[in-house]
């Protein structure tokens, strides 16, 4: 890895710890650097260098937020130990602090792009549905000390996913797992994180893949995710075969989870949207990508689905056209994942959401013009 920079995602410490031991045993030489943020702001930072402890510091910080641990602890520790010698540097983040966070921090605290190699997120394949659907905070469940963070589990190991190149499979050996358990997370994983590298031992990682720019993309508000060889629809108004293409039959050793992408290129009626959402989001794990919604017409908005939260998001105006875009200009593209999924019912339910011919033109008249479609109270 040269100077690069290896950073350690996680939810809990134990799938952190194992995934620290791994990957230190797979780099001899390398710098493992730990960073645990407690209560009361107080956080201690431990090196290791050969999997000996060579500094142990603890400092109370007056914000003791996740800004703060990177920018006044992360940030100066790197930055020394790169001008020390240029040996690999293994980061683990205290666990719940974004990756992308860190990374950001990295690159304005140093002056110039760190070199990062991989961003790991170590995660409990078993573990990872339960999380999903699980509707409590990260400090109701007692992964953060920061009362203040509404964020689920879900949320966060979502965000990591679609943040870091690479899943490291963690399986602390406290409780004994069901290996159909693993199983089934793993096939939910390569869903979720079709663009990532799965590996089940720290020796199988491939660093050098990271790129910032492509990993931000993916984590920003109304980013679609279509499945690699999933179903994708189109809707009746944009395709000259409207018939939705079911998922292939489940058989032994099949993911039991599907990603079916649909996209539109007319707006939706908001009444009818916001009756669809609930039955859509209900079979749905994770939910995500952008609607183009009739009462709001210049406005992109972002929709997103995890577990039992579904919430909309206005992210502003709609972005230039480009050669790059995928649908390009306004549209509606939602990709939703879980398990048998009927395609042929999210294609009817969103495409029921589109505009009719007539009210496509009393929106486009010149009266409709300044009096939009208004939105249907519950």
């Amino acid at each position: 890895m040269g100077m690069d920079l290896l950073l350690i995602s996680s939810l809990d410490g134990l799938c952190r710890q194992q995934a620290c031991e791994e990957i230190a045993a797979a780099h001899p030489g390398s710098v493992l650097v730990v960073h645990d943020l407690l209560e009361d702001g107080l956080v201690i930072r431990r090196i290791y260098q050969d999997s000996t402890l060579v500094e142990r510091t603890e400092t109370t910080l007056e914000h003791g937020c996740l800004s703060c641990v990177l920018r006044l602890d992360l940030v100066p520790t790197v930055e020394r130990l790169l001008k020390d010698a240029p040996r690999p540097i293994v980061v683990s983040l205290p666990p719940t602090v974004p990756a992308a966070l860190a990374v950001d921090a990295l690159n304005r605290g140093l002056g110039h792009a760190a070199e990062v190699a991989a961003v790991v997120v170590a995660c409990a394949a078993d573990a990872l549905e339960d999380h999903l659907w699980d509707a409590h905070t990260l400090f109701e469940s007692g992964f953060t000390p920061i009362a203040s963070d509404d964020r689920t589990a879900g949320e966060f190991l979502l965000g990591e996913l679609d943040f870091a190149e690479t899943v490291l499979l963690a399986a602390p050996e406290i409780v004994p797992v069901n290996p159909a358990d693993v199983e089934r997370g793993r096939h939910l994983l390569r869903e979720l994180a079709a663009h990532a590298h799965l590996a089940e031992k720290a020796t199988r990682l491939r660093p050098g893949r990271f790129n910032y720019a492509t990993s931000l993309a993916r984590t920003l508000p109304g980013a679609v995710h279509p499945p690699r060889g999933g179903p994708r629809q189109r809707s009746a108004a944009a395709s000259k075969d409207p018939k939705p293409r079911q998922p292939a039959a489940v058989g032994p050793g099949a993911s039991p989870f599907t990603t079916v992408f649909h996209s539109a290129h007319r707006p939706l009626h908001p009444g009818r949207f916001r009756e669809a959402l609930g039955s859509l989001a209900a079979g749905c794990c994770v939910l995500r990508g952008h609607v183009w919604m009739a009462s709001a017409p210049e406005c992109r908005i972002a929709v997103q689905g995890i577990g039992p939260r579904v919430w909309l998001e206005n992210i502003g105006a709609w972005p230039a056209k480009s050669a790059e875009m995928r649908d390009g200009g306004h549209s509606t593209a939602v990709s939703a994942t879980g398990e048998g999924l009927d395609a042929a019912e999210i294609f009817a339910l969103l495409t029921a959401c589109e505009l009719t011919d007539a009210e496509m033109s009393a929106l486009n008249s010149s009266s409709a013009a300044n009096q939009p479609l208004e939105k249907e109270t519950p």
